[in-house]
């Protein structure tokens, strides 16, 4: 007896003492210019493999059941469905020119947007069969959704505008100007915020008829929002003065900002509280520290952009 415990004591340290793949988590970025995926450790902060696409993966989107990571390859014209644990791919889906995508709220719909063949397309969520198609003039980049996932609200890069579509009736409702170049979108307090990449702001929308309210000046080249976890911080990414400027997210004032050399892109953001940043022009990912401001980089492949991270996610081969 006493020896079984004492066998049982030493498999229990030994399990205590042994590395745990998934306990560090892994982030999957996509490389829009090297035609692939990059596995990164999270706990020893390298590239531990390399997954190879068609041609030119740029954004994904998490199914609603949380089982398939979507990876839009926009020129392979094609969705990947992967493992989000493992990342091995599980399915092939052709699908024209997934540039970004999303699924409503309420988890009914996927929403493809063809930033260079001009179309919106609508899926429906379970089958993944086309619902309906909408050609645009120009450029359909990002979205966001209303809450009650009654309206997507899509900027259209090529034409200054943001376009509201009714996923109810599947009817454009408004097409307004917002500003240069607009990128990222988000519905935030009653409005939509338009982060203007040929500019140096955001534009204040009223979702109900898409008139421009006001402009908050971030940095030259505003191209992302995002949340943090709390939902109390908004993060904007400014492209051109390579920063990173965070709002209050109830006020929309500006708190504070980091300076990131290399054309800060998408985020993510890690439990421990790192913040995960594709650097664009750099080929690099940058782990930055919200609190000191300092940050470490990690190579990648060229043209790093969508970036997703699982705590649980296996970062070895």
């Amino acid at each position: 007896m006493r020896r079984l415990a004492s066998l049982l004591t030493a498999v229990l340290a030994l399990l205590a003492a042994a590395p745990d793949a998934r306990a560090a988590g892994a982030v999957l970025v996509m490389n829009s210019a090297a035609a692939s995926l990059s596995v990164l450790d999270m706990a020893t902060l390298r590239e531990t493999r390399r997954i190879p696409v068609l041609r030119e993966p740029h954004h994904w989107a998490l199914t609603p059941d949380g089982r398939d990571l979507l990876v839009g390859d926009t020129v392979g014209n094609e969705l990947l469905f992967l493992d989000p644990v493992t990342f091995a791919l599980r399915r092939r889906l052709p699908v024209a020119d997934p540039y970004q995508l999303g699924f409503s709220p309420d988890g009914k719909f996927l929403v493809v947007n063809g930033l260079a063949r001009a179309q919106i397309d609508i899926y429906d969520a379970g089958t993944y069969a086309l619902v309906k198609r909408f050609k645009i003039k120009s450029m359909p980049s990002h979205m966001d959704f209303s809450p009650d996932s009654a309206v997507v609200y899509i900027s259209l890069q090529g034409t200054g505008r943001l376009v509201a579509i009714d996923l109810r009736r599947m009817a454009i409702l408004w097409d307004k100007p917002v500003g240069p170049a607009p990128a990222g979108v988000m519905v935030q307090n009653g409005h939509v915020l338009v982060a203007n990449m040929g500019a140096d702001d955001l534009s204040v929308v009223d979702p109900a008829d898409g008139r421009v309210l006001s402009h908050i000046r971030t940095g030259r080249g505003a191209h992302q929002l995002f949340r943090s976890p709390d939902r109390k911080l908004i993060y904007v990414n400014n492209r051109i003065d390579s920063t990173i400027v965070v709002l209050d997210a109830a006020s929309l004032k500006e708190i504070r900002s980091y300076k990131l050399p290399g054309g800060p892109d998408d985020i993510q953001f890690a439990p421990d509280g790192h913040i995960w940043v594709t650097m664009r022009f750099a080929h690099k990912v940058a782990v930055l520290d919200p609190k000191t401001g300092d940050y470490t980089t990690i190579e990648t492949g060229r043209s790093p952009h969508g970036i997703f991270l699982n705590p649980r996610a296996v970062a070895a081969p």
